[in-house]
Protein backbone atom coordinates (compact mmCIF):
# COMPACT_ATOMS: atom_id res chain seq x y z
CA UNK A 1 0.00 0.00 0.00
CA UNK A 2 1.30 3.46 -0.86
CA UNK A 3 2.40 5.56 2.10
CA UNK A 4 2.30 8.83 0.17
CA UNK A 5 1.69 11.89 2.33
CA UNK A 6 1.98 14.93 0.04
CA UNK A 7 0.01 15.37 -3.19
CA UNK A 8 1.65 18.15 -5.19
CA UNK A 9 0.47 19.87 -8.34
CA UNK A 10 2.66 21.74 -10.83
CA UNK A 11 2.44 25.46 -11.55
CA UNK A 12 0.73 24.54 -14.81
CA UNK A 13 -2.13 23.11 -12.71
CA UNK A 14 -2.82 26.48 -11.08
CA UNK A 15 -6.48 27.39 -11.82
CA UNK A 16 -7.01 29.96 -14.56
CA UNK A 17 -10.52 30.85 -13.38
CA UNK A 18 -12.26 31.47 -10.08
CA UNK A 19 -15.48 29.50 -9.58
CA UNK A 20 -18.63 31.49 -8.77
CA UNK A 21 -21.28 29.55 -6.82
CA UNK A 22 -24.01 31.97 -7.96
CA UNK A 23 -24.05 30.25 -11.35
CA UNK A 24 -25.17 26.90 -9.94
CA UNK A 25 -27.03 27.77 -6.77
CA UNK A 26 -30.67 26.60 -6.69
CA UNK A 27 -31.25 29.20 -3.96
CA UNK A 28 -31.83 32.77 -5.22
CA UNK A 29 -29.70 35.36 -3.41
CA UNK A 30 -31.42 37.97 -1.28
CA UNK A 31 -30.83 41.58 -2.37
CA UNK A 32 -28.12 43.65 -0.70
CA UNK A 33 -29.76 46.74 0.84
CA UNK A 34 -28.65 50.34 1.26
CA UNK A 35 -27.99 51.01 4.98
CA UNK A 36 -30.01 54.26 4.95
CA UNK A 37 -32.84 53.71 2.48
CA UNK A 38 -33.22 49.92 2.95
CA UNK A 39 -33.66 49.69 -0.83
CA UNK A 40 -31.47 47.44 -3.02
CA UNK A 41 -28.04 48.97 -3.44
CA UNK A 42 -26.87 50.38 -6.75
CA UNK A 43 -23.41 50.08 -8.30
CA UNK A 44 -22.99 53.82 -7.73
CA UNK A 45 -23.40 53.37 -3.97
CA UNK A 46 -21.03 50.42 -3.82
CA UNK A 47 -18.46 52.26 -5.94
CA UNK A 48 -17.87 54.61 -3.01
CA UNK A 49 -16.30 51.64 -1.26
CA UNK A 50 -15.16 49.17 -3.93
CA UNK A 51 -13.49 49.18 -7.36
CA UNK A 52 -16.10 48.57 -10.07
CA UNK A 53 -14.57 45.27 -11.21
CA UNK A 54 -15.16 43.78 -7.75
CA UNK A 55 -18.74 45.08 -7.77
CA UNK A 56 -19.34 43.30 -11.08
CA UNK A 57 -17.91 40.08 -9.63
CA UNK A 58 -20.16 40.48 -6.59
CA UNK A 59 -23.32 40.34 -8.70
CA UNK A 60 -22.05 38.08 -11.48
CA UNK A 61 -23.88 34.86 -12.37
CA UNK A 62 -21.07 33.63 -14.62
CA UNK A 63 -19.71 30.29 -13.46
CA UNK A 64 -16.09 31.17 -14.12
CA UNK A 65 -14.25 34.48 -13.78
CA UNK A 66 -10.84 34.66 -15.39
CA UNK A 67 -7.93 35.19 -13.01
CA UNK A 68 -5.72 38.03 -14.31
CA UNK A 69 -2.26 36.86 -15.31
CA UNK A 70 -0.68 39.38 -12.92
CA UNK A 71 -2.54 37.70 -10.05
CA UNK A 72 -1.66 34.18 -11.21
CA UNK A 73 2.03 35.09 -11.32
CA UNK A 74 1.94 36.14 -7.65
CA UNK A 75 -0.13 33.07 -6.77
CA UNK A 76 2.78 31.00 -8.10
CA UNK A 77 4.89 32.14 -5.13
CA UNK A 78 2.94 29.63 -3.04
CA UNK A 79 0.29 27.94 -5.18
CA UNK A 80 -0.71 25.23 -5.86
CA UNK A 81 -0.64 24.40 -2.15
CA UNK A 82 -0.08 20.83 -0.91
CA UNK A 83 -2.82 18.36 -0.10
CA UNK A 84 -1.62 16.30 2.84
CA UNK A 85 -2.64 12.82 3.99
CA UNK A 86 -2.68 12.86 7.81
CA UNK A 87 -1.51 9.26 8.24
CA UNK A 88 -0.03 9.72 11.72
CA UNK A 89 -3.27 11.34 12.91
CA UNK A 90 -5.27 8.45 11.45
CA UNK A 91 -3.05 6.04 13.37
CA UNK A 92 -3.34 8.02 16.61
CA UNK A 93 -7.13 8.01 16.31
CA UNK A 94 -7.29 4.34 15.34
CA UNK A 95 -9.72 5.28 12.59
CA UNK A 96 -10.33 3.54 9.26
CA UNK A 97 -11.09 6.97 7.78
CA UNK A 98 -8.62 8.58 5.39
CA UNK A 99 -7.97 12.16 6.52
CA UNK A 100 -6.65 14.80 4.13
CA UNK A 101 -6.07 18.50 4.65
CA UNK A 102 -5.18 21.39 2.34
CA UNK A 103 -2.16 23.26 3.70
CA UNK A 104 -2.81 26.93 2.99
CA UNK A 105 -0.24 27.88 5.61
CA UNK A 106 2.52 27.83 2.98
CA UNK A 107 1.50 31.29 1.71
CA UNK A 108 3.84 34.18 2.60
CA UNK A 109 1.26 35.52 5.07
CA UNK A 110 0.64 32.06 6.56
CA UNK A 111 -3.03 31.60 5.66
CA UNK A 112 -5.56 31.34 2.81
CA UNK A 113 -6.26 35.09 2.93
CA UNK A 114 -3.79 36.15 0.20
CA UNK A 115 -5.96 34.35 -2.37
CA UNK A 116 -8.38 37.28 -2.29
CA UNK A 117 -6.05 39.96 -0.92
CA UNK A 118 -3.83 39.75 -4.02
CA UNK A 119 -6.88 39.96 -6.30
CA UNK A 120 -8.38 42.93 -4.44
CA UNK A 121 -5.10 44.85 -4.39
CA UNK A 122 -4.67 44.18 -8.12
CA UNK A 123 -8.12 45.54 -9.00
CA UNK A 124 -7.62 48.54 -6.72
CA UNK A 125 -4.35 49.39 -8.44
CA UNK A 126 -5.93 48.94 -11.88
CA UNK A 127 -8.68 51.38 -10.85
CA UNK A 128 -6.14 54.00 -9.80
CA UNK A 129 -6.72 53.58 -6.06
CA UNK A 130 -3.79 54.81 -4.00
CA UNK A 131 -4.99 53.86 -0.50
CA UNK A 132 -7.08 50.97 0.83
CA UNK A 133 -8.67 50.74 4.27
CA UNK A 134 -9.59 47.55 6.05
CA UNK A 135 -10.21 45.86 9.39
CA UNK A 136 -8.60 42.83 10.96
CA UNK A 137 -9.23 40.72 14.05
CA UNK A 138 -6.35 38.44 14.97
CA UNK A 139 -4.36 39.83 12.05
CA UNK A 140 -4.51 37.14 9.36
CA UNK A 141 -6.48 39.32 6.95
CA UNK A 142 -4.52 42.45 7.74
CA UNK A 143 -1.24 40.58 7.16
CA UNK A 144 -2.45 39.21 3.84
CA UNK A 145 -3.70 42.56 2.51
CA UNK A 146 -0.53 44.30 3.71
CA UNK A 147 1.49 41.82 1.68
CA UNK A 148 -0.74 42.23 -1.37
CA UNK A 149 -0.69 46.03 -1.23
CA UNK A 150 3.10 45.88 -1.05
CA UNK A 151 3.14 43.87 -4.29
CA UNK A 152 1.10 46.53 -6.10
CA UNK A 153 2.44 49.67 -4.38
CA UNK A 154 -0.90 50.57 -2.76
CA UNK A 155 -0.92 52.19 0.69
CA UNK A 156 -2.98 50.47 3.41
CA UNK A 157 -4.62 51.54 6.67
CA UNK A 158 -5.59 48.66 8.99
CA UNK A 159 -8.04 49.01 11.88
CA UNK A 160 -7.18 46.11 14.18
CA UNK A 161 -9.50 44.99 16.99
CA UNK A 162 -7.90 46.53 20.07
CA UNK A 163 -7.69 43.42 22.22
CA UNK A 164 -5.84 41.56 19.45
CA UNK A 165 -3.67 44.62 18.71
CA UNK A 166 -2.27 44.30 22.25
CA UNK A 167 -2.31 40.50 22.48
CA UNK A 168 -0.63 39.92 19.10
CA UNK A 169 2.08 42.55 18.63
CA UNK A 170 3.97 40.41 16.12
CA UNK A 171 1.02 40.41 13.74
CA UNK A 172 1.06 44.20 13.92
CA UNK A 173 4.81 44.20 13.27
CA UNK A 174 4.28 41.90 10.28
CA UNK A 175 1.73 44.29 8.77
CA UNK A 176 3.96 47.30 9.39
CA UNK A 177 6.92 45.45 7.85
CA UNK A 178 4.91 45.13 4.64
CA UNK A 179 4.23 48.87 4.78
CA UNK A 180 0.77 49.19 6.36
CA UNK A 181 -0.33 51.64 9.05
CA UNK A 182 -2.05 49.78 11.88
CA UNK A 183 -4.42 51.36 14.41
CA UNK A 184 -5.97 49.84 17.54
CA UNK A 185 -9.76 49.98 17.05
CA UNK A 186 -11.74 51.77 18.37
CA UNK A 187 -9.53 54.79 17.64
CA UNK A 188 -9.87 58.53 18.03
CA UNK A 189 -9.28 58.92 14.27
CA UNK A 190 -12.92 58.46 13.24
CA UNK A 191 -16.22 59.89 14.37
CA UNK A 192 -17.57 56.44 15.16
CA UNK A 193 -14.42 55.37 17.01
CA UNK A 194 -14.63 58.44 19.20
CA UNK A 195 -18.28 57.72 19.98
CA UNK A 196 -17.42 54.17 21.09
CA UNK A 197 -14.60 55.40 23.33
CA UNK A 198 -16.83 58.05 24.83
CA UNK A 199 -19.36 55.39 25.82
CA UNK A 200 -16.70 52.87 26.91
CA UNK A 201 -13.10 54.08 27.20
CA UNK A 202 -11.99 50.48 27.83
CA UNK A 203 -13.80 48.97 24.85
CA UNK A 204 -11.90 45.86 23.63
CA UNK A 205 -13.22 46.51 20.13
CA UNK A 206 -14.85 44.13 17.68
CA UNK A 207 -14.73 43.39 13.99
CA UNK A 208 -18.02 45.27 13.59
CA UNK A 209 -16.47 48.39 15.14
CA UNK A 210 -13.25 48.05 13.11
CA UNK A 211 -15.26 47.66 9.90
CA UNK A 212 -17.21 50.81 10.76
CA UNK A 213 -13.99 52.78 11.14
CA UNK A 214 -12.47 51.47 7.91
CA UNK A 215 -15.71 52.11 6.00
CA UNK A 216 -16.04 55.62 7.44
CA UNK A 217 -12.51 56.55 6.39
CA UNK A 218 -13.07 55.28 2.84
CA UNK A 219 -16.56 56.76 2.48
CA UNK A 220 -15.47 60.23 3.61
CA UNK A 221 -12.26 60.37 1.56
CA UNK A 222 -13.92 61.89 -1.53
CA UNK A 223 -12.86 58.92 -3.60
CA UNK A 224 -9.21 58.93 -2.56
CA UNK A 225 -9.51 55.70 -0.59
CA UNK A 226 -11.41 52.44 -1.09
CA UNK A 227 -12.41 49.74 1.38
CA UNK A 228 -11.35 46.09 1.25
CA UNK A 229 -12.58 43.14 3.30
CA UNK A 230 -11.45 39.57 3.76
CA UNK A 231 -14.67 37.57 3.98
CA UNK A 232 -18.49 37.56 3.77
CA UNK A 233 -19.10 39.07 0.31
CA UNK A 234 -19.43 36.89 -2.79
CA UNK A 235 -16.41 38.19 -4.70
CA UNK A 236 -14.18 37.39 -1.70
CA UNK A 237 -15.47 33.83 -1.44
CA UNK A 238 -15.19 33.40 -5.21
CA UNK A 239 -11.47 34.23 -5.11
CA UNK A 240 -10.95 31.51 -2.51
CA UNK A 241 -12.28 28.82 -4.87
CA UNK A 242 -8.73 28.12 -6.05
CA UNK A 243 -8.37 25.99 -2.90
CA UNK A 244 -11.13 23.52 -3.71
CA UNK A 245 -10.34 23.45 -7.43
CA UNK A 246 -6.82 22.30 -6.64
CA UNK A 247 -8.10 19.86 -4.03
CA UNK A 248 -10.34 18.16 -6.60
CA UNK A 249 -7.30 17.43 -8.77
CA UNK A 250 -5.27 16.28 -5.79
CA UNK A 251 -7.96 13.90 -4.56
CA UNK A 252 -7.95 12.43 -8.05
CA UNK A 253 -4.17 11.96 -7.71
CA UNK A 254 -4.83 10.11 -4.45
CA UNK A 255 -7.41 7.91 -6.15
CA UNK A 256 -10.15 8.91 -3.72
CA UNK A 257 -13.14 11.23 -3.42
CA UNK A 258 -14.23 12.74 -0.07
CA UNK A 259 -17.37 11.67 1.76
CA UNK A 260 -17.13 14.76 3.97
CA UNK A 261 -15.50 18.17 3.46
CA UNK A 262 -15.01 20.23 6.64
CA UNK A 263 -14.16 23.91 6.87
CA UNK A 264 -14.09 26.48 9.65
CA UNK A 265 -16.42 29.47 9.40
CA UNK A 266 -16.11 33.00 10.74
CA UNK A 267 -17.35 35.08 7.83
CA UNK A 268 -17.24 32.15 5.40
CA UNK A 269 -14.24 32.54 3.08
CA UNK A 270 -12.14 29.62 4.36
CA UNK A 271 -15.09 27.25 4.19
CA UNK A 272 -16.19 28.48 0.76
CA UNK A 273 -12.70 28.09 -0.64
CA UNK A 274 -12.54 24.36 0.05
CA UNK A 275 -16.28 23.56 -0.17
CA UNK A 276 -17.69 25.43 -3.17
CA UNK A 277 -15.96 23.38 -5.90
CA UNK A 278 -17.14 20.17 -4.19
CA UNK A 279 -20.63 21.66 -3.91
CA UNK A 280 -20.48 22.30 -7.66
CA UNK A 281 -19.84 18.59 -8.15
CA UNK A 282 -22.84 17.80 -5.95
CA UNK A 283 -25.10 20.15 -7.92
CA UNK A 284 -23.87 19.40 -11.43
CA UNK A 285 -22.64 15.82 -11.38
CA UNK A 286 -24.68 14.04 -8.74
CA UNK A 287 -21.94 13.70 -6.13
CA UNK A 288 -23.09 13.47 -2.53
CA UNK A 289 -20.25 14.90 -0.45
CA UNK A 290 -21.38 16.20 2.91
CA UNK A 291 -20.20 19.78 3.54
CA UNK A 292 -19.75 20.68 7.21
CA UNK A 293 -19.17 24.24 8.44
CA UNK A 294 -17.57 24.39 11.90
CA UNK A 295 -17.69 27.52 14.05
CA UNK A 296 -16.45 28.47 17.54
CA UNK A 297 -18.83 28.91 20.46
CA UNK A 298 -17.24 32.33 21.07
CA UNK A 299 -19.02 33.68 17.97
CA UNK A 300 -21.66 31.14 16.89
CA UNK A 301 -23.53 33.07 14.20
CA UNK A 302 -25.01 30.01 12.47
CA UNK A 303 -25.82 27.83 15.47
CA UNK A 304 -26.99 30.60 17.81
CA UNK A 305 -27.77 33.56 15.54
CA UNK A 306 -30.92 34.35 13.60
CA UNK A 307 -31.34 34.41 9.81
CA UNK A 308 -32.27 38.00 9.03
CA UNK A 309 -31.25 41.19 7.25
CA UNK A 310 -28.54 42.91 9.29
CA UNK A 311 -25.90 45.58 8.92
CA UNK A 312 -22.37 44.52 8.09
CA UNK A 313 -20.90 46.82 10.74
CA UNK A 314 -21.67 48.29 14.14
CA UNK A 315 -22.18 51.90 12.98
CA UNK A 316 -24.74 50.82 10.33
CA UNK A 317 -22.78 52.37 7.46
CA UNK A 318 -21.99 49.18 5.51
CA UNK A 319 -24.57 47.47 3.26
CA UNK A 320 -27.30 45.31 4.80
CA UNK A 321 -27.24 41.62 3.87
CA UNK A 322 -29.43 38.67 4.77
CA UNK A 323 -27.35 36.32 6.87
CA UNK A 324 -27.12 34.36 10.07
CA UNK A 325 -26.24 37.04 12.60
CA UNK A 326 -25.64 37.60 16.29
CA UNK A 327 -26.54 41.28 15.77
CA UNK A 328 -24.35 44.08 14.43
CA UNK A 329 -23.66 45.37 17.96
CA UNK A 330 -22.18 42.02 19.06
CA UNK A 331 -18.86 42.30 20.92
CA UNK A 332 -17.08 38.96 21.51
CA UNK A 333 -15.33 38.04 24.74
CA UNK A 334 -11.72 39.35 24.72
CA UNK A 335 -10.05 35.94 24.69
CA UNK A 336 -6.62 35.44 23.10
CA UNK A 337 -7.91 33.54 20.08
CA UNK A 338 -9.01 36.52 18.02
CA UNK A 339 -10.00 34.85 14.75
CA UNK A 340 -13.49 33.81 13.64
CA UNK A 341 -15.10 36.70 15.49
CA UNK A 342 -17.47 38.33 13.00
CA UNK A 343 -21.10 38.80 14.07
CA UNK A 344 -22.52 37.43 10.81
CA UNK A 345 -22.09 34.72 8.22
CA UNK A 346 -21.72 35.10 4.45
CA UNK A 347 -25.12 35.15 2.70
CA UNK A 348 -24.77 31.98 0.62
CA UNK A 349 -23.65 29.67 3.47
CA UNK A 350 -26.40 31.27 5.56
CA UNK A 351 -29.23 30.54 3.14
CA UNK A 352 -27.76 27.10 2.37
CA UNK A 353 -27.92 26.11 6.02
CA UNK A 354 -31.24 27.89 6.65
CA UNK A 355 -32.84 25.88 3.83
CA UNK A 356 -31.27 22.70 5.30
CA UNK A 357 -30.46 21.66 1.76
CA UNK A 358 -26.78 22.15 0.98
CA UNK A 359 -24.62 22.65 4.08
CA UNK A 360 -24.44 21.12 7.58
CA UNK A 361 -23.12 23.06 10.56
CA UNK A 362 -21.49 22.25 13.88
CA UNK A 363 -19.97 24.27 16.69
CA UNK A 364 -16.84 23.48 18.69
CA UNK A 365 -17.17 23.75 22.46
CA UNK A 366 -13.72 22.77 23.60
CA UNK A 367 -11.64 25.03 21.35
CA UNK A 368 -13.26 28.47 20.99
CA UNK A 369 -10.39 29.62 18.87
CA UNK A 370 -8.50 30.00 15.67
CA UNK A 371 -9.40 28.75 12.23
CA UNK A 372 -7.48 25.50 11.88
CA UNK A 373 -8.09 24.48 15.49
CA UNK A 374 -11.85 24.69 15.05
CA UNK A 375 -11.77 22.72 11.81
CA UNK A 376 -9.65 19.94 13.33
CA UNK A 377 -11.49 19.76 16.65
CA UNK A 378 -14.95 18.93 15.29
CA UNK A 379 -14.16 15.40 13.99
CA UNK A 380 -12.50 14.59 17.32
CA UNK A 381 -15.55 15.71 19.31
CA UNK A 382 -17.82 13.63 17.05
CA UNK A 383 -15.94 10.31 17.08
Amino acid sequence: MSEQIKYLLNETDLPKFWYNINADSPLPPAPVLHPATKEPVTPDFLSVLFPMELIMQEVSTEAYIEIPEEVRQIYKLYRPTPLMRARRLEKALGTPAHIYYKNEGVSPAGSHKPNTAIAQAFYAKAAGVEVLTTETGAGQWGSALSLACNFFDVALEVYMVKVSYHQKPYRRVMMETYGAEVFASPTDKTQFGRSVLEADPDSPGSLGIAISEAVEVAATSEGKKKYSLGSVLNHVLTHQSVIGQEALKQMDMAGEYPDVVIGCVGGGSNFAGIAYPFLRENLRNGRNTRLVAVEPTASPSITKGIYAFDYGDTARMAPIVKMHTLGHSFVPAPIHAGGLRYHGMSPFPSVSYFSRSLISRRFVTRIPGESSASRIAWPFSNR
